[in-house]
């Protein structure tokens, strides 16, 4: 799986790290939904830490597509909610999918 870290590049991680990713995942969904920015904050940074901890670094000069995409490390709830809402990352031609 290939997953992007925006403002850091691109990773590949491998099937355990995958599965604990989907797991983080519906944390942050969670903590968008219920606005919770403490929540949201730690669960962001436990993805990018297991991202960049257990993932290989893509080559910037190498194109693929990424299967999960991370926000800024920095990224707030409400950032997040208008990434969404515009289904575009910020300096990408493609929308989240």
């Amino acid at each position: 799986m290939i997953v992007r870290i925006l403002g850091e590049g691109q990773f590949k991680v491998g099937d355990e790290a995958a599965a604990k990713l989907a797991v983080l995942d519906k944390d942050l969904d969670a903590a968008v939904e219920a606005s919770d920015e403490a929540a949201f904050k730690a669960v962001l940074g436990a993805s990018a830490r297991l991202v960049r901890e257990s993932g290989t670094r893509v080559p910037d000069e190498e194109f693929v597509t990424a299967d999960f995409i991370l926000p800024f490390a920095d990224a707030t709830v409400a950032e997040v909610r208008k990434l969404l809402a515009d289904g575009k990352i910020p300096g990408d031609a493609v929308g989240l999918t």
